[in-house]
């Protein structure tokens, strides 16, 4: 790992494989196991990046396929990079724009090379390669960016998981060619679909490469819990233990529970915002739609355990009222307790780490099959 980057491991579980650590980035450390916001298009949907920061947040993710189309990489070059451009002084990770583009199914075409597809923006016909993607993450010049990888979509044969993990093998190879600066991190994806032993083989294959850190990619598209939970049991448990682990796409507090169980320590999704401009709370694993008509009298704040600018100055009434009325307000008021709440919940995790009370603490989360978040 580049001097400027650096793990290190301050606590482990006694009963589990949990870590607490510090990951140290040239924009500052992170403190580990952690939520990280997304922020697609330099934005965190609704938060000022003053707000952001009163929320916990520490590392917020950006998207190098959004970026690309707009405003494009040249433009948040010439910004001064996407610190710069986006006001936030903190850490930063891009993604690779491999789960976007794959998401295009019926508008992409995968070869060797790379993907083409066609722009939603413009109809314009788009070459994205490994070399392409790296380009353009060393251009925006966020810490951490990720390597160009096929994500499979579930569910898939064997055989077409299978090819789209050794491509992303190949692909990662010709990424780390490409990769440009000393001042980011390259991390790899482990793909492998539901495929236990695919999972485990492309974990050690990436392991020799020795890299900055690894992610664990490919998850939370539609296979069930019980089977994200197995692969990230197997998996993570194959990754140095001296590199940061991170999960892809994964933010509720069971499945990001159970990773941290098995040794993961980074997450990130969108469902702190998202769940916001439709009105949903997040409260101690509940999850709660202040469109019903109980809030509409209800005078206390979503939580009162909760530090956040949201809790401390509002109440449920009044956020009820915005969300019923569709003030822009109730989005920035629910998006910033969620972000807090989601970021408190691994805060909380590795403080119980730190003190041997994981399980303790815990526990409950790592057994219940159904929790109350998924309610609606």
């Amino acid at each position: 790992m580049s001097a400027i980057f650096s793990f290190q491991s301050l606590a482990r579980c006694s009963q589990t494989k949990a870590r607490a650590g510090v990951f140290f980035t040239p924009h500052g450390p992170v403190e580990t196991p952690r939520f990280m916001p997304v922020g697609t298009l330099a934005n965190v949907k609704t938060v000022t990046p003053a707000q952001l920061k009163d929320t916990g947040a520490q590392m917020v993710l950006s998207n190098t396929y959004h970026l690309h189309l707009q405003p494009g990489e040249a433009i948040v070059k010439g910004g001064g990079g996407l610190h710069k451009f986006m006001g936030w002084s903190g850490p930063m990770l891009t993604d690779s724009g491999g789960f976007q583009v794959f998401s295009l199914s019926e508008m992409r075409k995968i070869t060797e090379e790379g993907v083409k597809f066609r722009s939603p923006h413009d109809g314009q016909i788009i070459n994205l390669t490994p070399e392409r993607s790296i380009e353009i993450q060393n251009a925006l010049g966020a810490d951490v960016i990720m390597a160009f990888d096929e994500c499979p979509p579930y569910p898939a044969t064997r055989q077409e998981v299978e090819a789209a993990t050794e491509r992303t093998y190949r692909w990662l190879e010709r990424c780390i060619v490409a990769h440009q600066r000393s001042d980011q991190a390259l991390f790899g994806i482990v793909q492998g679909g539901v495929y236990l032993d695919l999972r485990s083989q492309a974990a050690v294959a990436l392991a020799k490469l020795d890299l900055p850190g690894y992610a664990i990619g490919g998850v939370s598209v539609g296979e069930p819990a019980e089977l994200m939970a197995q692969i990230v049991q197997t998996t993570a448990p194959l990754l140095p233990p001296e590199k940061p682990r991170y999960l892809m796409g994964v933010g509720t507090y069971r499945e990001m529970a159970i990773a941290i169980a098995s040794g993961v320590d980074l997450f990130d999704c969108v469902i702190p915002t998202r769940w916001a401009r439709h009105g949903t709370a997040m409260v101690q694993g509940d999850r709660w739609n202040l469109k019903n008509a109980k809030f509409r009298e209800d005078f206390a704040p979503l939580d009162e355990t909760c530090h956040c600018y949201a809790c401390q100055n509002f109440s449920r009434a009044y956020i009820s009222h915005l969300v019923r009325s569709q003030e822009i307000l109730a989005y920035t008021l629910l998006s910033i307790h969620n972000i807090t709440e989601l970021i408190r919940f691994t805060q909380k995790i590795r403080e119980a780490i730190l003190s041997d009370r994981f399980t303790i603490e815990f526990g409950h989360w790592l057994t219940e099959s159904g929790t109350k978040e998924q309610e609606d």
